[in-house]
């Protein structure tokens, strides 16, 4: 086990390394749609691409889910064939989000520096067709909160 503060540097040190290896800007949280935000997620289990939806307004969360369901063919068949789609993900805080995510596929641990690489690699990848995704439907998805 890990004390906090060693806890704490090692995932200082993993995602500074991460920003280093792969010096680019993502559009995480710069997504032009409230509500709506790509996250890189890492812990001692997992690590993930997400496109999380939580806008404020229930019923316009919904639609903006129902929208990127919309667009499921598309995702899967031409950017990340093992994308999940979970309408009600449950957040450590317990809070329910949509969720639109990839999942690492191999064994993966913040605090195992031998597993960053492959983890690294996986973010750049996943996230880059992510995005592309987005920056070509973005509009789309959009026009139903205009």
């Amino acid at each position: 086990m890990f004390s906090k503060e060693e806890s704490t540097s090692l995932r200082k040190e993993f995602w500074t390394c991460f920003g280093k290896s792969f010096p680019r800007k993502w559009i995480l949280y710069n997504t032009k749609i409230k509500g709506l935000s790509f996250k890189f997620v890492a812990d001692r289990k997992k690590a993930m691409v997400v496109l999380d939806i939580e806008h404020p307004d229930k019923f316009t969360c919904e639609i903006l889910f129902e929208q990127i369901i919309s667009l499921k063919d598309i995702l899967v068949n031409d950017y990340v064939s093992n994308v999940i789609f979970d309408n009600e993900y449950d957040l450590e805080s317990g809070k329910k989000i949509h969720r639109i995510y990839l999942l690492h596929q191999i064994k993966f641990s913040i605090y195992n520096k031998q597993t960053w690489k492959e983890c690294y690699l996986f973010f750049k990848e996943s996230m880059s067709e992510f995005e592309s995704f987005f920056e070509e439907y973005k509009d789309y998805i959009n026009q139903v909160i205009l």
